[in-house]
């Protein structure tokens, strides 16, 4: 069934080592972090949760020894340091892309056939160092942004509405933080356009407040969530993992597709056992595009500062 393994055991990290042992999709999930015994401790308080919570995926924990996360299918990247009140995400840029060079390098070795799923933020910009890093075929390296935008946009249709969050679709573009592109037009309730069910600017407020998700969680916590990015990072293994050519919004590699080339930006895609099956493009309307141009235009500036650090 195969092997997992979480780079990073923090809240993010182990919150998707959790969800995914407890999915069992896999046999065994392997959960690396730089701090001595802390992955350590953390897997073996999640491995004893498998009688009550009734799974057999075994849980481990390693302190920085990646020939323990030999020949994992899949890998998710979480390292680096999480925002703090006041903080935008592109401060994180020089610190987090070594980190996520120096762990991809490690990951690469260990399991060349992996497929990548990097969380750790600016998330665009994390996706692009671990891509170029990895020198993986794009359809193997992805971010989890997507999933987790349109999960809190969900989440606030659903109290608005009154309605189980189950039933809400949706897909959001661009780039993760304030450029995503949420797309109302795409948005139902079991069917239902969501247009016809709430006005103009009851949507506009949803939005703004999905854009603005992460640093509502940061402003309430002093630090960034973890549970529903652990969550829907974990939602991705198990697609991957069981091949279920499920279509979610992910960050991933556009060679031509939107208009766009050479870069990792937020589109709906095919997920299966290969990575990214499939990009699907959208018929965007002319205000649609624009703004997914303008999320591309924002995302580039911050690869090109990267770019600049020569890291």
């Amino acid at each position: 069934m195969g092997k997992v393994t979480v780079v990073g055991a923090g809240n993010v990290g182990a919150t998707c080592a959790e969800c995914v042992a407890r999915a069992e999709v896999t046999n065994e999930v392997v959960m690396v972090d730089i701090k001595e015994n802390f992955a350590e401790g953390k897997a073996l308080d999640q491995w004893e949760t498998s009688p009550v919570n009734y799974f057999s995926t075994r849980i481990t924990g390693s302190t920085n020894d990646y020939s323990k996360t030999a020949n994992s299918d899949v890998v998710v990247i979480t390292s680096g340091i999480p925002r703090r009140p006041g903080m935008s995400r592109d401060d994180l840029i020089a610190t987090n892309a070594g980190i996520v060079k120096t762990v991809t390098e490690q990951v690469v070795a260990a399991s060349p056939n992996a497929i990548i799923i990097v969380v750790s933020n600016p998330l665009d910009v994390m996706t692009y160092q671990a891509y170029v890093t990895s020198k993986f075929p794009s359809q193997r390296v992805m971010g989890m942004a997507g999933i987790l935008d349109t999960a809190r946009y969900r989440s606030f249709l659903s109290l608005e509405l009154n309605v189980s969050p189950k039933d809400i679709q949706a897909v959001l573009m661009g780039g993760h933080g304030d450029t995503m592109v949420p797309l109302p037009r795409y948005t139902t309730v079991s069917g239902i356009p969501v247009t016809e069910m709430l006005d103009d600017a009851t949507i506009e407020r949803i939005v703004n407040r999905t854009k603005k998700g992460g640093g509502e969680i940061v402003n309430l916590l002093g630090t960034s969530g973890w549970y529903a990015p652990g969550a829907s990072a974990a939602q991705m293994v198990t697609a991957i993992l069981r091949d279920e050519k499920r279509i979610f919004p992910a960050c991933a590699y556009l060679e031509g597709q939107y208009g766009l080339s050479n870069m990792f930006l937020g589109v709906p895609v095919k997920l299966g056992r290969k990575g990214i099956e499939e990009i699907i493009e959208l018929k965007l309307n002319d205000a649609e595009m624009t703004l997914l141009k303008d999320s591309a235009q924002a995302v580039n500036a911050v690869v090109d500062v990267l770019k600049g650090m020569n890291i």
